[in-house]
C-alpha cells in the first residue's frame, strides 16, 4: 500500500501564530513506518519526498507516484534510502543487501524500487538534473568530524554519507550525527540556510526518551517533542537544532541551491529567544 501526504510550505509569520496541534500538522513527521505499507510525505520545501518502507510479510515497490507528474518517481528524481533495524534488500538498477545505519544513493532514471526484507528503510528524495552513479555506502566509506566536548553535552561524530567528499549528487546532501553518552544537544550553537531545506529523523531512542527539537525563526522559536523515528521538516528560516532525555542518533538530509554543507549563517546565542 502506498499513502502519500502533501505538506505545502508555511512561511515565518504563519508559523509563529501555530498551537502545538498546528505546528506537529505541519513540521512533525511521524507514523513513516507502518508495516505493509509505504508511506511518503511530499513537501513544497524544495520537493524533497520524506518517507518510509515497511516491508513486513512481502516485498513492497515504489514506482509511479502522482504528485511528480511522471511516470516513475526516479525519472526526474534522485534518492537515499537509509536502512534501519534488521537486514533487507533494496532491488532497483542492482540488488542491493543493506544493514542498519547503510545508505543507498539511486540515481535519476534507475527504475522502480521494491523493498523486502526486515526492519524498515527511511526514504529521500529531491528533483535532479542529471543522473549520478547508484551507490551502497557504509558507515566505514562516509566522511566523519567529531565535534563539541563533553563538559558542554554535545559531543558528537558526524557522518557524511552522500556528500561531496564521498560522491557526487545533485542536491541532495545526506549523513547522520551520533551522540556519545552523556551528551544531549545537537547543532548548537544553531543555524539556518536560506538556500536548503533540510529534514531530520531522531533514531536509537528507548522507548519513553523524548527530544526537544527547536524550531523557528532564531528570534521566535518553538518546539516539537518528539520519540524514536519521529522528525521533523525544517524550512530554510528555521533553526533546527534539539535537545535529548539521552544521547541519541539523528539523520538529516538536505536539498536546495547547493551542496555545501558548510554553507550555514550562524546564529549567535544572543539573538536566540
Amino acid at each position: 500500500m502506498l499513502n502519500i501526504e502533501i505538506r505545502h510550505a508555511i512561511d515565518p509569520v504563519t508559523a509563529s501564530t501555530f498551537d502545538t496541534s498546528e505546528l506537529r500538522e505541519h513540521f512533525q513527521t511521524s507514523n513513516l513506518f507502518v508495516p505493509g505499507e509505504i508511506n511518503l510525505i511530499y513537501t513544497h520545501y524544495d520537493r524533497m519526498i520524506v518517507g518510509g518502507a515497511c516491508p513486513a510479510d512481502g516485498p513492497l515497490e515504489l514506482d509511479h507516484v502522482a504528485p511528480c507528474g511522471t511516470v516513475s518517481i526516479l525519472d526526474r528524481r534522485e534518492m537515499t534510502i537509509v536502512k534501519l533495524g534488521g537486514p533487507g534488500k533494496v532491488t532497483c538498477d542492482a540488488e542491493y543487501d543493506m544493514v542498519h545505519g547503510d545508505m543507498l544513493y539511486l540515481g535519476m532514471g534507475a527504475g522502480k524500487i521494491t523493498f523486502s526484507g526486515e526492519g524498515r528503510f527511511y526514504i529521500l528524495s529531491a528533483p535532479a538534473h542529471q543522473t549520478y552513479p547508484s551507490r551502497l555506502i557504509k558507515i566505514a566509506e562516509a566522511a566523519n568530524v567529531t565535534l563539541g566536548a563533553a563538559e558542554n553535552c554535545n559531543e558528537r561524530t558526524i557522518y557524511q554519507f552522500v556528500h561531496p567528499d564521498v560522491m557526487k549528487s545533485c542536491q541532495l546532501v545526506v549523513g547522520m550525527t551520533k551522540l556519545q553518552k552523556g551528551s544531549i544537544w545537537n547543532t548548537m550553537p544553531a543555524h539556518v540556510h536560506d538556500r536548503r531545506s533540510e529534514a531530520y529523523l531522531y533514531i536509537d531512542l528507548d522507548e519513553n526518551a523524548r527530544v526537544f527539537h527547536m524550531m523557528g525563526e532564531p528570534d521566535e522559536t518553538r518546539h516539537l517533542v518528539l520519540k524514536n523515528e519521529e522528525g521533523a521538516l525544517s524550512p530554510p528560516w528555521s533553526i533546527h537544532c534539539g535537545a535529548g532525555t539521552s544521547n541519541y542518533t539523528f539523520i538529516w538530509a538536505m536539498a536546495g541551491d547547493n551542496v555545501d554543507y558548510k554553507d550555514v549563517e550562524m546564529v549567535s546565542m544572543e539573538t536566540l529567544k
